[in-house]
């Protein structure tokens, strides 16, 4: 039986309340089960799920990664049963079992959302705040994305036009990576974004009246976006047809992006739990649930109760889906016909191929010149804009120290800003100083698809990117950072800008490449392999100088993370050097010293270690002989890497400390960077390995 709808467009029936009320007994169900996680959020963010996913969202549950569908992100993923019912309701594959499974060992339904676990999961989520600004990114990357297909259709006609949802808790708001995204949001007035903010009140330690008195809307405001409020009904309940108007009308607001204040009641409608702090991370207990079930018609004795009629209500989203593809894919074929050579590129970076002939752009180094890896990278950038067109990226406000203008006449930002090269559809992105932020988006630009992102600026403040950084590695998202002023050798800056730790730490993070190039040569190498990697899926962080280093001949090797640059002469090598970045000189001229000393000495550059490591044992062996026991490891930061591919015998030249303020030939000198060193502890090695 239908109610009279509160709005024109929304219809709101018998069967709809009760499929928001089973998924309120369903979250209760799947957490009591397994004993821990999050029901309350669950409980009472139910409406809104249910109308973004059965009267709102552009979506088909039989196509998950369709192109042309709206994105929905759950920034709260600690609510991840928010997600989890909604696409076990429209038929994405989940079933009841997956939720009875809920937290359970290879289950499709683990503590958080899960990027490539779950079918219909557009991102990892789980420290909050990233989901938002994830959110952030695929709004950006959905415009840019336009631009490359179909900039001259009139806004809202074009087979790329869709709708990034997402929703957000208390605490996604607090954490300070959406503040950036969200600043970000409002300056490149990202109109097709849409964030409902849950805002319940409750964190786990209490009212957030503990920690949060700002005005949150006048926030948002400030930032540039449209802002609404939906009121409570007299019940306490969220308001469907509050919710749905509110939703229509930022999903029509086309010139800024939109934030939605709901407050909810957590765990509504339990007797006893809601509103409470138990209710975000605990079970009910089987009273309550049996309680609240009462409050809500359901049988207590029942678990897991899904009618038969509100299932087949719910899967009707299927029907919907496969209506409303089929009419995109309309519109996709005209365009197709109108635009063939725009379709060819589409096909192509669908693919995942780049253009043909695109190697032959990639720019060749001058032997014995001096020059920055930095300066190569920027070179190579340039001559590879002009003919990747889906590659663009910029820097967290660094880009004459990063190199990262790939065009310096086309700026992303929008429509009416007064700079010289503003164009929406632009390719240079500027982030601001925002590295939290640059991180996240940069995730979700990649996880949007159909175009290659990177970013950058100095290494020392990856610090700030790491949750981001991890989380690439985590989903296995080909994003590519450019950090700079790699060492010590940025000189004057001091220690807070002159990274020691990082390489380490960065290496550390499984699934996450780092590559230290040692000369321009290598550089372009190794863009040319990142770019060659990108369906691999991983996040690749390219280590680059500021100061110039000298050039070697190219080589080809260096793509295999590790290669001989400079073989033993004299007989076989008794001594294997190994460096990378700007130490690779210093191997090299140590060689010399003890050639000159008859002692045949080997030179290794490693400028990925992990790269290194995929290759077969044959080749790392032909490499780093087995029978060679005297090694020197050199690189100007903590020596931890290097331990392995020294030995018992080998020496590492590292910095253990922080820098100074000075320049950097001055500190590389001071600290024991020298090719004397080098060659004193290569001596101390062979000593060793001798005995």
């Amino acid at each position: 039986m239908s109610t009279k709808p509160t709005t024109t467009d929304l219809e709101w029936t018998e069967l709809d309340r009760r499929a928001v009320d089973t998924v309120r007994v369903l979250a209760m169900d799947s957490v009591q089960k397994v004993g821990n996680g999050h029901p309350g959020t669950a409980m009472s963010l139910a409406p809104a799920a249910y109308v973004l996913f059965q009267k709102l969202m552009r979506h088909d549950p039989a196509d998950a990664q369709w192109t042309g569908r709206d994105r929905f992100i759950l920034s709260a993923g600690h609510s991840s049963l928010t997600l989890y019912i909604q696409l076990y309701l429209a038929g994405y594959g989940l079933e009841l079992s997956d939720l009875e499974s809920f937290r359970t060992w290879g289950s499709k339904t683990p503590g958080h959302p899960e990027y490539g676990h779950t079918v219909g999961v557009e991102t990892t989520t789980g420290p909050l705040g990233q989901g938002v600004a994830n959110a952030v990114g695929m709004a950006m990357a959905a415009r840019y994305e336009r631009g490359l297909y179909d900039p001259d259709a009139p806004a809202g006609t074009s087979p790329f036009d869709h709708t990034i949802w997402a929703i957000a808790g208390d605490g996604c708001l607090q954490e300070g990576v959406s503040a950036e995204a969200s600043s970000l949001a409002g300056h490149q007035k990202l109109g097709n974004l849409v964030l409902l903010w849950d805002d319940n009140h409750i964190s786990i330690e209490g009212d957030t009246e503990t920690a949060v008195s700002e005005d949150t809307l006048k926030r948002y405001e400030a930032y540039g976006w449209h802002v609404q409020r939906v009121e409570q009904l007299p019940s306490g309940d969220l308001d469907p047809a509050g919710l749905y108007r509110a939703l229509k009308a930022a999903q029509a607001e086309t010139e800024r992006p939109s934030f939605i204040a709901a407050r909810s009641i957590i765990a509504w409608p339990a007797p006893h739990a809601q509103n409470t702090e138990a209710a975000h991370g605990s079970a009910l207990g089987d009273a309550e649930v049996a309680a609240t079930k009462k409050v809500l018609g359901f049988d207590p004795e029942k678990s897991f109760d899904v009618s038969e009629e509100v299932l087949a209500h719910t899967r009707e989203a299927l029907d919907r889906g496969r209506e409303v593809r089929g009419e995109w894919e309309k519109s996709f074929a005209a365009w197709r016909t109108a635009n063939p050579e725009r379709a060819a590129t589409f096909d192509r970076v669908r693919a995942g191929e780049l253009p043909t002939g695109w190697e032959e752009k990639l720019p060749a180094f001058e032997a014995g010149k001096s020059v920055a890896t930095r300066a190569a990278s920027g070179k190579v950038l340039q001559a590879l804009g002009a003919v990747i067109p889906e590659l663009w990226g910029g820097s967290a406000d660094l880009a004459g120290s990063n190199n990262t203008t790939i065009d310096k006449t086309s700026s992303f930002l929008p429509a009416g800003n007064p700079l010289p090269g503003a164009d929406p559809y632009g390719r240079t992105v500027h982030y601001g100083i925002r590295e939290h932020a640059m991180g996240s988006t940069m995730n979700g630009i990649a996880l949007h698809g159909n175009t290659r992102i990177y970013g950058g600026t100095f290494l020392v403040f990856s610090d700030y990117m790491r949750a981001s950084v991890r989380l690439a590695a985590l989903m296995r998202v080909p994003v590519t950072y450019v950090w700079t002023h790699d060492s010590i050798g940025l000189g004057e800056d001091g220690p807070t800008h002159q990274p020691v730790e990082h390489l380490a730490v960065l290496r550390a993070i499984p699934g996450l490449n780092i590559v230290r190039p040692a000369d321009a040569n290598e550089t372009a190498v190794a863009w040319r392999e990142i770019l060659r990697r990108h369906d691999k899926g991983a996040p690749h962080g390219l280590a680059l100088t500021r100061q110039g280093v000298p050039t070697y001949e190219p080589n080809d090797e260096a793509a295999k993370g590790g290669y001989v640059l400079f073989d033993a002469e004299g007989g076989a090598p008794q001594v294997v050097l190994i460096g990378t970045g700007s130490e690779v000189q210093l191997a090299v001229e140590a060689r010399e010293r003890l050639q000159a000393d008859g002692i045949p000495t080997r030179v290794v550059s490693m400028p990925s270690v992990e790269w290194f490591e995929e290759q077969d044992q044959t080749y790392k062996d032909s490499v780093l002989p087995p029978s060679v026991k005297a090694r020197v490891a050199v690189e100007a930061g903590i020596g931890l890497t290097w331990h392995r591919y020294v030995g018992q015998a080998g020496r590492i030249v590292s910095l253990e400390h922080f820098g100074a303020s000075a320049d950097g030939k001055v500190l590389f000198r001071e600290f024991g960077f020298t090719a004397e060193a080098v060659a004193t502890a290569a001596r101390e090695s062979l000593t060793d390995s001798a005995r």
